[in-house]
């Protein structure tokens, strides 16, 4: 059995160590050990719930999960209802503890974990957030009523990503924390991950063949977030990233999206993510990050 032991803090930087590690599993049954972790966000929760799924897809079997040791690490994954779905990728022996761990009140999470397997699931992930989003986007990031629409329509973008290409069951989640050392203002983070096709594999047929041996993880991601190409020939499609890159720019927002090999993001100033990598660790399907900073008066940038 592969030991892998994740990251104390789980964000999209720290996956890559996760997806390094797992590729070096080579097919053997793994046990992710994430006792020592002592924060994550959701795109290090729903990409360790898509990792955990490819341990599976690799070996055949179900993968092993020992869960935080620190209470308030396990309360909040429970409060983010990561455990509830973990129980269908991970050998549910390992979990039963964590499973009886309360949830500890009410979450104040924009989303909690919900899965995406149809377009039903994406309208009920936008109407369910559609309240909190007023609240939260109004009285802690500071953002005007029509940006609650914004929002709306980046989640279900990013959502409706997974339906029309993964090919594969994928999960979101949505929370807001106060970055009070990285930037020093409250920021929205929205994450989704899916073990399918991914970006190469769902533009291939209609475009692989203009690229021809430059075809790669890394073209195809530069082809739908940049040039707003799409899998499908109608006229419109391929629309929905780049709407969601030009939405978060208004906030001097940040977006990621990383797929097979390599990631692409466009960069805020105020962080330092080459816009573009390659030659990352293989891992199937599609993970995205959205980051929305507060708004504040003397912002320069304006909706």
């Amino acid at each position: 059995m592969h030991v892998l032991t994740v990251p104390e803090t789980l964000d999209e930087r720290s996956f890559e160590t996760l997806a390094a590690d797992l590729a070096r599993a080579d097919g053997s049954r793994v046990l992710f050990d994430a006792r020592r972790v002592r924060w994550a966000n959701p795109y290090g929760l729903v990409g360790l719930l898509a990792a955990g799924a490819v341990a599976r897809q690799r070996s055949g079997d179900a993968p092993h999960l020992q869960a935080p040791e620190s209470t308030d690490v396990a309360h909040y994954w429970a409060r983010m209802n990561f455990f509830v779905h973990a129980a269908d990728v991970f050998e549910p022996s390992r979990l039963a503890r964590a499973l009886r761990r309360p949830a500890a009140g009410e979450s104040d999470a924009l989303l909690e974990i919900t899965s995406v397997r149809s377009p039903e699931d994406v309208h009920d992930v936008v109407d369910r957030v559609r309240e909190r989003a007023a609240a939260i986007l109004g009285h802690r990031l500071n953002y005007p009523p029509s940006a609650v629409v914004q929002f709306s329509v980046i989640l279900s973008e990013v959502c409706q990503n997974v339906v029309e290409h993964a090919g594969a069951e994928g999960w979101v989640a949505a929370q807001t924390y106060n970055w009070a050392r990285r930037l020093g203002r409250v920021v929205a983070v929205i994450a989704v991950a899916d073990v399918g096709m991914g970006f190469r594999g769902s533009l291939a047929a209609e475009h692989a063949r203009r690229y021809g041996e430059r075809w790669s993880d890394a073209t195809a991601l530069e082809a739908a977030f940049l040039h707003g190409m799409s899998r499908y020939r109608e006229p419109g499609r391929g629309q929905g990233l780049q709407g969601i890159r030009k939405h978060v720019a208004r906030w001097n927002g940040e977006v990621l999206i990383r797929s097979g090999t390599a990631r692409i993001a466009a960069v805020p100033d105020w962080d330092d993510l080459p816009p573009l990598e390659s030659g990352l660790a293989e891992f199937p399907g599609a993970q995205i990050v959205v980051v929305l900073p507060e708004h504040k008066a003397d912002d320069t940038k304006r909706p």
